[in-house]
């Protein structure tokens, strides 16, 4: 997430519009529209409507028509899909078992080098498309050896072919080298896949392997084609973590001394396990590991061989949503048939430990699953020759002959850990009798808010709600104190945007129990404003507003503030920073008068930018704002909050694991991780960012 909130950061540090640029730009963005009547017109299409309105998109073209139908989008998320889909690729050799080291380098023209010791593509000829296997891969989709019975692969994450010849679609050309049967094999495509250079044999080999080099389109990729370094460095050690001994290395050759990272861990998913957990006291210190394999005939007839392996360990903290889950390496976000069968063996198995070494009486009732999943951090792979997935996006595992593999792997490793170890088990069990309490007393908590009428009998008292009903248009702006709020209901837009002030600080969720949270104030505002419940009752489809934004002032109270909200709907309404609809406003730093306009800078760069745009001499004055409350009205409405104007960050989760272990290392109990955190990014801090 903290990746992609910096690219979207620097995409916001373009300089502030005036109000006079506002208007130059508005004429120039309608200058040449002709004005008609009847808006419908505009849409309506040639009456003749033949076979001759049928186009049909050959090779390639279909990719560059609709990049976002294979890559999600042309933003910075579809820029770096383009590394995961070849480093997948890679994955996938080692899966095979023939791959063990992958290297993975940004050049210094911004194009990527992806190499790795596998099979190599074959280069042989394939009879169906009259090319070579390198050549069919990268230029026609749906093709690979990953489609079942006769294919190169038992078990792959890339299930529809079109990876490498998606990343040639939009690359301005993609070169790959070869190593395989004694030679050396070279192929180039530029402008979208075209082949260039055709696969000739340019030298001998006395091993094996494949490097994938391309420079992605300016042409497809308008918003940026640059490569963030901590973006990708995240993926390959999740990728290391995921393939147990397999190495992936990265480096970058921009920065004037080249940087390089290894990783590898042996001990894998375990290994996992535990780096989440750096900000955590765990309750039990070893890791508990089961695993197991089951072949399963299915109702075809045919058998599959299903792979599973869990890594598991409670920790002191209050929250229930740390599993996470993969199939053939790919994120299953939305979780699954694994997940399901996991949830049930957890609580089968606990409630039933419970029972018999009397840690708890028959009267009693029984612990929910989210009772037995408080503190845990738990990591679920499974290895699936065929696996189905809810649509491209591959979110969601829907074979349901993993539920009852996975249930029965954990159930009885799980049961047998905790006869072995029943001091563990102990602590365990005590630690989800806490759960449960805590369930009891918020379940109270929140009887006595919906008493109160806090919480959906009415809307807050301080919230200012805007006149539209229709959530796609509207906007909640969370703003930092009373003053700044003022100053925010009186600039808005009624139609479309609602204010929330905030009085002080809320509370922080990361070290507080459920009982405490609501019966927070403020906290008990947001949820009631927002409108979708918490927790495992948020129904996103019921948010009130599709932009819920982030408004502090520019010191560090103001990011305080900001860590603290992020992590309540990190940890409280995941699906709305998931979906997008968390933004942070950035208002100016910086204001100067200059014959009778202003003019507005968000940075000291444009600050010096302006000072040289408008010839300043030495010394001229200018205004730096310490808080929101210094604008009245409608400089706050100018600078921050006019779509026409505004800059803002969206929030974003690329990876949930990386996002858990952020917000414990900054949040949590801890604090040698938060110490670990500021000392590295130390060298990024000027004076100027400090507020001293």
């Amino acid at each position: 997430m903290a990746e992609e909130n910096k690219n979207l950061a620097e995409d916001a540090e373009i300089s502030g519009a005036t109000k006079e640029s506002i208007e130059e730009t508005d004429k120039f963005a309608y200058s040449g529209v002709e004005k008609v009547d009847d808006s419908r017109s505009i849409e309506k299409a040639d009456a003749k409507y033949t076979g001759e309105n049928i186009q049909v998109l050959e090779g390639l073209e279909a990719v560059r028509k609709r990049p976002g139908m294979y890559i999600g989008t042309t933003a910075s998320a579809g820029l770096h899909h383009l590394v995961w889909e070849i480093v997948d690729n890679a994955i996938d050799e080692a899966l095979a078992g023939y791959c063990t080291n992958i290297d993975v380098i940004i050049n210094e023209d911004n194009s990527i080098t992806v190499k790795d010791d596998g099979r190599g593509i074959p280069v042989d000829k394939v009879a169906k498309s009259g090319l070579s296997g390198v050549e069919t891969a990268f230029t026609i989709l749906h093709a690979g050896g990953k489609f079942g019975e006769g294919g190169g692969y038992k078990v792959s994450g890339g299930l529809h072919g079109v990876g490498a010849s998606v990343v040639n679609a939009l690359s301005s050309w993609c070169e790959v080298i070869v190593h395989k049967d004694g030679g050396i094999f070279k192929v180039r495509f530029e402008n979208g896949g075209k082949i260039v250079e055709p696969l000739h044999r340019i030298g001998d080999a006395d091993d094996h392997g494949t490097t994938v080099t391309f420079l992605p389109d300016p042409e497809m990729f308008t918003e940026t084609q640059v490569y963030n370094y901590d973006t990708i460095k995240n993926h390959l050690r999740q990728m290391a973590f995921l393939n147990a001994g397999v190495k992936l290395n990265i480096t970058d050759l921009r920065p004037e001394t080249p940087v390089k990272e290894e990783f590898v861990y042996n001990g894998g998913i375990k290994e996992y396990v535990t780096f989440i957990n750096t900000a955590k006291l765990p309750i039990e210190p070893n890791v508990i590991y089961c695993s197991g394999a089951e072949t399963v005939t299915l109702l075809d007839g045919t058998t599959e061989r299903i792979y599973a392996e869990i890594a598991m360990q409670w920790t002191d903290h209050y929250n229930s949503d740390g599993v996470y889950s993969f199939c053939n390496n790919i994120t299953t976000k939305e979780g699954g048939t694994h997940v399901e069968g996991f949830n049930l063996a957890i609580n089968r198995t606990m409630n039933d430990y419970a029972r018999k070494t009397k840690l708890i009486d028959d009267k009693t009732p029984n612990f929910s699953t989210d009772d037995c999943k408080e503190g845990l951090t738990c990591v679920i792979s499974v290895k699936h020759p065929n696996p189905q997935y809810e649509g491209q996006t591959k979110t969601k595992l829907g074979n349901s002959e993993v539920r009852k593999i996975v249930s029965s792997i954990v159930g009885s490793q799980l049961g047998q850990f905790l006869l072995e170890n029943p001091d563990a088990g102990k602590a365990i069990v005590e630690k989800i009798k806490m759960a449960y309490k805590g369930r009891v007393a918020a379940q109270k908590a929140r009887e006595a808010t919906r008493k109160t009428g806090l919480e959906i009998t009415t809307l807050p008292g301080k919230l200012a709600d805007c006149s539209s009903k229709n959530p796609a248009d509207c906007e909640l702006y969370i703003v930092e104190g009373n003053s700044a709020g003022g100053s925010a209901k009186n600039g808005r837009d009624r139609e479309t945007q609602a204010i929330l002030p905030l009085r002080g600080k809320i509370l922080n969720v990361e070290k507080a129990r459920e009982e405490r949270i609501f019966k927070n104030a403020e906290i008990g505002n947001m949820i009631t404003a927002i409108g979708a419940g918490i927790r495992e009752n948020f129904d996103v489809s019921k948010i009130r507003y599709h932009k819920v934004v982030i408004m502090t002032d520019a010191d560090v109270d103001g990011d305080h503030i900001r860590i603290l909200l992020l992590t309540f709907f990190y940890r409280f309404m995941r699906p709305l920073i998931e979906g997008g609809y968390v933004y942070i406003a950035q208002p100016p730093l910086y204001k100067i008068d200059y014959k009778g306009n202003q003019y507005y800078a968000y940075n000291d760069n444009q600050l010096e930018q302006l000072k040289k745009a408008l010839q300043l001499k030495a010394g001229y004055p200018f205004q730096r704002y310490k808080g929101l409350g210094e604008m009245d009205a409608q400089q706050l409405w100018e600078t921050t909050m006019d779509p026409k104007a505004r800059k803002m960050i969206r929030i974003t989760i690329d990876d949930a694991a990386e996002a858990e272990k952020a917000f414990s290392d900054l949040m949590g109990e801890e604090v040698m991780p938060r110490k670990q955190f500021i000392t590295e990014r130390a060298v990024f801090i000027s004076r100027d960012d400090l507020d001293i």
